[in-house]
């Protein structure tokens, strides 16, 4: 369901795309690879970290709302 939303986004929309990751901590697949490219390109300007394989530490980058209580 993210992907069905995120491909409709627009082009100029502020939505941080690039940070959505599968449950694998890869970047998911796409029809165009360049995608892919400039989607880690961007994570990587966030400090985000790959392993060689490709995938992301979820223990260490997954996202972590902040506790209100």
């Amino acid at each position: 369901m993210v992907g069905y939303a995120l491909n409709a986004l627009s082009g100029d929309d502020s939505v941080p795309w690039q940070r959505v990751i599968n449950a694998r901590g890869e970047i998911s697949r796409r029809g165009d690879r360049e995608w892919e490219r400039w989607q880690r390109t961007l994570l990587e300007e966030e400090g985000i970290a790959f392993s060689a394989s490709g995938r992301v530490d979820l223990n260490t980058f997954r996202w972590k709302p902040a506790d209100d209580s």
